[in-house]
């Protein structure tokens, strides 16, 4: 059972990235196309100068990139970065540092699982991996 848990690793990671990137991605549609059920009450956008608006930037563009592997590593660190100041800025505030109280698990989720893939890489199937491949051996 190990070999085969082994074999699967390097899938079930670019899968992790590619599905959380995805996910984390189309909150930056919903908040700056309106797409997937649209942002707020109304189901609208949000205005790009504001701090959700900005967010919006960050997850769309950031999520695009994550889930093809193209500059993972700062990007993912850059998302983690921006969860985590969501954390803070928006549920802390709600009355309670712990996720189970204001209602932060998916963002703290999101925190950690960026860090990871900061800290790990895009994997075997990211666009940064087959750039890498493709680079003509330094002459040395």
């Amino acid at each position: 059972m190990n070999d085969l848990l082994t074999k699967l690793e390097p899938f079930s990671r670019n899968a992790m990235r590619i599905v959380v990137a995805f996910l984390w991605w189309s909150h930056g549609a919903q908040k700056l196309m309106g797409w997937f059920g649209g942002f707020g009450q109304d189901g609208g956008t949000a205005e790009l100068f504001t701090r959700f608006g900005a967010a919006g930037v960050i997850e769309f563009f950031l999520g695009l990139a994550i889930m093809l592997g193209v500059f993972t590593r700062p990007a993912a660190l850059i998302a983690s970065g921006e969860m985590a100041v969501t954390y803070f800025w928006m549920h802390v505030p709600r009355g309670s540092f712990w996720p189970w109280d204001n209602r932060g698990e998916v963002v703290a989720v999101y925190s950690f699982v960026f860090l990871f893939i900061a800290a790990t890489g895009g994997g075997n199937f990211s666009l940064d991996t087959w750039w890498k491949a493709r680079r003509p051996a330094a002459a040395g």
